[in-house]
């Protein structure tokens, strides 16, 4: 029997909605899952306020809950474009929102879900991390399982990279089985580029990593990057609110915009590749892909690597395609949280916030 579900993702970067489409087949942990639509939008004028949010910008309930449905609208517009070009009915939408102030046990994923559970007429999936994060663990990272359905290997060791705003890596041994997998947060990593960008460019990003590519890093302030980086690498806990590195963002900020970025580009880069290296051959995801500087950096030190493309699953696509699989594993009653690797001690009644599913 064939299943389609769809995942959505609005990353730490808030650089636009990545909606994807997937078909799979099977249950449970024998899925098997390929990407065959996708659809995108910007978020306009929603990121400053996203970005505001997740800053601690101090607002009011009804400035809060107007960005969740505007958020909400725009995730119904997308996936409903979707499924009227597909001419299908999803048996499952899943919809994490955007992460507004993660520091466990306290944690937002903003979005108000009715609007899609309303335009789709299925099941939608949503608050993915609240019920891990009750049973004491993190809450993060939730897509290793996902990770092992989609990429995993009989020959070969991989490990997958996320370059998003935080870079969380998983590793997939050789022949693993699901209790294999294992999956860490390692340092800030579009995060402070971004905001060097923003800073340093008046831009949103550095396009294609060319200011980072035309300079020449810092070393006063690469080194101390990597310390804060590294001792970030080091620790058992998820990333998020207080992890942005903005105090160094601010001490750098007088250096030539395009030294910035290549000082900020070396030792984010440095710090990944110091933990990946020995983790098996390195698949790269997320829009940190599109900065040449950084995975040169990357692989200078964990040897050259590849993109989730070469699986069939688009770079960016790679978490909106990893919610999809984990909106079906849920489906069919399969644990997408593991406590090896989130830190939760307690046993799981039921996993995320469903909507549009009779009890």
């Amino acid at each position: 029997m064939v299943r389609y579900a769809i995942g959505c993702m609005t990353g730490t970067s808030l650089d636009g909605l990545d909606a994807v489409l997937v078909e799979a087949e099977g249950t449970g942990l024998d899925l098997r899952v390929r990407a065959v639509g996708h659809e995108g939008a910007g978020l306009g004028d929603l990121a400053d306020g996203l970005r505001a949010a997740a800053s601690g910008t101090p607002m009011s309930a009804g400035e809060f809950s107007r960005l969740a449905l505007e958020l909400g609208e725009l995730h119904a517009r997308v996936v409903g474009d979707m499924v009227d070009t597909a001419g299908i009915v999803p048996a499952v939408c899943v919809l994490p929102g955007q992460t507004v102030v993660h520091a466990p046990p306290v944690s937002m994923q903003l979005i108000n879900p009715w609007p899609a559970a309303q335009r789709l007429g299925c099941p939608v999936l949503h608050d993915l991390r609240g019920a891990d994060l009750a049973a004491g663990g993190q809450g993060a990272p939730i897509t290793p399982i996902a990770d092992w359905v989609l990429f995993r290997s009989e020959e070969e060791d991989r490990a997958i990279v996320n370059l998003g705003g935080f870079c969380n890596v998983t590793t997939l041994p050789a022949g693993s089985g699901p209790e294999d997998v294992r999956g860490f947060d390692v340092c800030t990593c579009n995060q402070v580029l971004d905001a060097c960008a923003r800073r340093a460019l008046g831009e949103a990003y550095d396009e294609d990593g060319r200011a980072a590519l035309a300079g020449t890093p810092d070393d006063d302030a690469a080194g101390s990057l990597l310390d804060i980086l590294r001792a970030q690498s080091l620790g058992t806990r998820s990333l998020g609110t207080g992890d942005e590195c903005g105090a160094w963002v601010d001490r750098y900020a007088s250096l030539d915009g395009n030294n910035l970025m290549a000082s900020a580009a070396r030792a984010v880069g440095t710090v990944i590749g110091e933990r990946v290296r020995g983790s098996g051959a390195a698949v790269l995801a997320g829009g940190g892909v599109r900065n040449p500087a950084l995975v040169h950096s990357i692989e200078d030190i964990a040897g050259p690597s590849r993109t989730t493309e070469a699986f069939g699953v688009g770079a960016q696509d790679r978490e909106a395609t990893c919610v999809a699989v984990l909106g079906l594993l849920a489906l069919d009653g399969v644990m997408y949280t593991q406590g090896p690797i989130t830190g939760r001690k307690d046993r799981l009644m039921t996993e995320g916030a469903w909507i549009g599913v009779r009890p």
